[in-house]
């Protein structure tokens, strides 16, 4: 008995899923029937169709058949009328377009255009110049540096050139940008490079603010024989054009505000509702706030140094001349004579430190 409930169970199931399969042929076998129906519709619309589009043709015959037998004079004025009708118009369009490029518009953006060509050209000699720095100078210098008589040690290298190889990667990368700009010509879009350069732009801080010890540590590496001649070597290298390493070390101080004119005299020739104005003046101010800071850094700096220096020249010293707060005025020699005076006009400063201001 339990077999035979076994069994019926079984068979109960496989009638139960044949049930299902049944249910789903039906299913499908409606799916199939319908599209059928859709399908005869279609072919019907499809006919109607045909069947105007040859009424159509027959409608237009009579229309090609006049023309085939039009008087040939009558072909003749319609051709005239319509070779002055492209004349005419294509006058009005040579005198719009004339003046358009005697409009105050076309002159502002020729003069936009010429800008931004020239910044173009800058930044590539630019580029050609931190190249011939990173690798006529700073590569060959650090393989000098681990040479087994160095003439230079590295900290001595990383002192002077700091940053610039960074700089020069920097500046390839928005000098592509700029070459694929010029190659979508007259479509210019500028305003998205300085948007990627301007958060690059504190290794020029940096630069700046290392700029003159750089060039110390360069006059004190000089006074070695074999590192002034190792550098006159380099000098004379023709890519170099009779330059020596601290004019390359200064260009990148005058880059900054170089690019401020540049943004300054495209904004004087951008309109006001053009869409890239509202990033170029802010990109304009971003780099103006950091040519302020970059100036004040240098001027602070520099004014340490020189009381620092004659700090050291004064034989007792000078204690007042390390305060920060003293601001350098002017140098002038003395000779060994007037050392008593100079003492006591020192011990005169350090009554009234206010004097220096």
């Amino acid at each position: 008995y339990s077999d035979i409930i076994i069994e019926r169970e079984v068979l109960m199931q496989k009638y139960i899923h044949l049930v299902q399969i049944v249910e789903t042929e039906k299913v499908a076998a409606n799916q199939l029937r319908t599209q059928l129906e859709d399908q005869d519709t279609e072919i019907e619309r499809l006919k109607s169709e045909i069947v105007a589009l040859n009424k159509t043709k027959e409608r237009m015959r009579p229309y090609h058949v006049y023309h085939e037998n039009e008087d040939p004079d009558i072909k003749k004025i319609k051709k005239v009328q319509s070779f002055m009708r492209g004349w005419l118009c294509r006058r009005k369009w040579k005198i719009i377009v004339q003046d358009y490029i005697c409009s105050p518009h076309a002159e502002s953006m020729r003069k936009r255009n010429q800008i931004v060509f020239n910044m173009v050209e800058a930044e590539t000699e630019y580029v050609h110049q931190l190249y011939i720095l990173v690798n006529c100078f700073l590569r060959p210098l650090r393989m000098a540096a681990s040479s087994k008589k160095p003439p230079i040690s590295h900290d001595d290298v990383s002192s002077i050139f700091l940053n610039s190889e960074t700089i020069m990667f920097l500046h390839e990368i928005f000098h592509q940008g700029l070459k694929a700009r010029i190659a979508n010509w007259p479509t210019l879009v500028l305003a998205d490079l300085f948007d990627i350069l301007l958060p690059m732009l504190n290794i020029y801080q940096e630069f700046v603010r290392n700029h003159q010890y750089s060039l110390q540590v360069l006059a004190n590496c000089k006074q070695n024989r074999d590192f002034d001649k190792l550098l006159k070597q380099y000098e004379s290298n023709a890519a170099c054009e009779g330059r020596m390493l601290e004019t390359f070390l200064t260009y990148p101080m005058f880059q900054i505000p170089r690019y401020i004119i540049t943004l300054h005299e495209l904004l004087a020739h951008t309109p006001h509702e053009h869409v890239e104005r509202k990033s170029l003046e802010f990109a304009k101010s971003k780099l103006e706030e950091l040519s302020r800071v970059m100036h004040d850094e240098v001027s602070d700096t520099e004014n340490i140094r020189k009381n620092l220096a004659i700090e050291r020249m004064i034989v007792e010293g000078c204690d007042i001349l390390l305060d920060t707060s003293q601001t350098f005025v002017r140098q002038g020699e003395s000779s060994s004579e007037h050392s008593s005076a100079l003492q006591q006009i020192v011990s005169y400063l350090i009554n009234k430190p206010a004097c220096l201001l």
